[in-house]
């Protein structure tokens, strides 16, 4: 298996890439005065970084997970093996796993090819992703099939996390290794991507329609592939067949002429306006490809509204790209890229101290919590604080740092031991707050406290979960 070499994309100033560097800044200014909060931000053109950026603790070497981006990538194994001769898109899917399928295969399943999962049109009429991850053997593939199609393959655009699965799922049967297996002497190594991880279902398969984490670079290096008809450093890579298909329209997903999620899907790629298409992810994560500007622009963030990022793309930097080198402008170019190194987001900060931390220090409060929260204890020392909850049979430990970022790892989500940034604060004299952020993932946690003598009132929220603003708080009592 070939090996991966990190190799760096060029780099250059904007104006010797045609792209004033005050529509960079005006781009910033854009991003932070609407509120938006981007991890990173790299801008390619003609095959050179012109600009890149990230949001301290987020970090260029840091890598991310990319959610629904990870779909591209699948979509992209597929391309390698559809040149390799392994499978074609009009392939029935059903071929692949006769184990896996109902007693009775309805005419739809019978006529689902892989376009169909592709192009997300595979006939269902609701994302499954649930009801496989409650599959009690595992057996995404079974719980794929499992829910009856609606709809004729290919004639009903549904977004389907499953039918990227599906995908993942062929690309092991036919090759006999696992989707990142696959892909990293054909497109990791190539790329110089190195160390891609890729979360993986109860039985094995990676995950496909999200799950994979990368740099930002990476992803950048990604939309450079398809820009350039998938040619890498000369060599072919990909056909240029698969990535005109793969990156045009396939079917209609809306006629709302103002939204970047109705202007067609292709296989994986969503198609934008301004003739550019990207791969996206939740809450934020973009590989946008602009063949018209020659130009690739990859973001991480956590941010709901995606459409106000593209917004601000469109606003500021598409018109800033001229089709020929600008006047050199040495010292506006450090002026943004001294800006660019200085982005950060920095923790709240309210009052420096309160009488209650005395009252709070070393104490364990005993929660009433139906889900499951058992205790919360915080002990303080100088500017740093630990704090300590228990969850049924696991202990939850987080050391913050006062209006600090303190650097650490945790597992309170995904059962996995991530690294963290945590810091805390007084909101006000009553309102102890501490905040984790997952620096890998768009995830942040903040807990709030509110305490009144011997009893304290625990609430969390979840960027990434809407509804946890609406949940009543955990009363605890010493």
């Amino acid at each position: 298996m070939t090996s991966s070499i990190n190799v760096s994309l060029p780099r250059s100033l904007p104006e010797a890439l045609g792209i004033d560097s005050r529509a960079i800044e005006r781009f910033l200014a854009a991003i932070s005065s609407n509120g938006v909060e981007l991890h990173s931000f790299m801008l390619l053109r003609h095959g050179q970084v012109a600009a890149e950026g990230w949001w301290n603790p987020y970090s260029a070497d840091l890598p991310h997970a990319l959610y629904s981006v990870s779909k591209s990538f699948t979509s992209t194994a597929v391309g390698f093996a559809v040149k390799e001769k392994l499978l074609t898109i009009d392939d029935l899917v059903i071929s692949f796993f006769p184990e896996d399928l109902p007693e009775e295969v309805s005419p739809y399943l019978e006529r689902l090819a892989i376009k169909h999962l592709l192009m997300m049109a595979s006939g269902h009429t609701q994302d499954i992703t649930e009801t496989m991850s409650q599959q009690p053997d595992g057996n995404w593939a079974k719980a794929f099939f499992g829910v009856p199609l609606e709809k004729e393959p290919g004639t009903h655009f549904l977004y389907n996390n499953g039918a990227t699965y599906i995908l993942s799922a062929i690309i092991q049967k036919v090759s006999g290794q696992s989707l990142l297996d696959y892909l990293k002497p054909r497109l990791f190594a190539p790329l110089g991507i190195v160390n891609p991880v890729w979360d993986t279902c109860p039985r094995g398969i990676s995950a496909g329609a999200f799950g994979l984490s990368l740099i930002t670079e990476d992803i950048a290096k990604l939309g450079l592939l398809y820009l350039q008809q998938g040619v890498w450093n000369g060599e072919r890579l990909l056909d240029k067949e698969w990535i005109q298909a793969a990156s045009t329209k396939q079917i209609d997903n809306g006629d709302n002429p103002d939204s970047d999620w109705n202007q067609g899907y292709g296989y994986q790629f969503w198609q934008c306006r301004h003739q550019a298409y990207r791969g996206d992810g939740f809450f934020g994560q973009f590989c946008l490809v602009m063949p018209e500007q020659q130009a690739v622009i990859a973001i991480t963030g956590a941010q709901g509204d995606m459409q106000i990022v593209l917004n601000t793309i469109w606003d500021h930097l598409l018109p800033a790209m001229e089709p020929e080198p600008l006047a050199s402008n040495e010292a506006e170019a450090e002026r943004v890229a001294v800006q660019l190194r200085e982005l950060a987001i920095l923790p709240p900060h309210g009052l420096d101290c309160s009488e209650n931390e005395e009252v709070m220090n070393g104490q364990i409060y005993k929660l009433e919590d139906p889900h499951g929260w058992q205790s919360f204890s915080v002990t303080f020392t100088g500017n740093e604080a630990v704090i300590t909850m228990i969850h049924k049979e696991n202990s939850y430990i987080t050391r913050a740092g006062r209006s600090a970022w303190l650097a650490g790892r945790s597992s309170l989500i995904e059962e996995k031991d991530l690294k963290v940034v945590s810091s805390f604060t007084w909101k006000d004299a009553d309102t102890f707050e501490y905040t984790i952020r997952f620096i890998e993932t768009a995830v942040l946690i903040t807990v709030e406290v509110k305490v009144d003598g011997q009893t304290i009132a625990l609430k969390e929220k979840v960027n990434v979960v809407p509804d946890t603003d609406n949940r009543d708080a955990i009363i605890g009592r010493i």
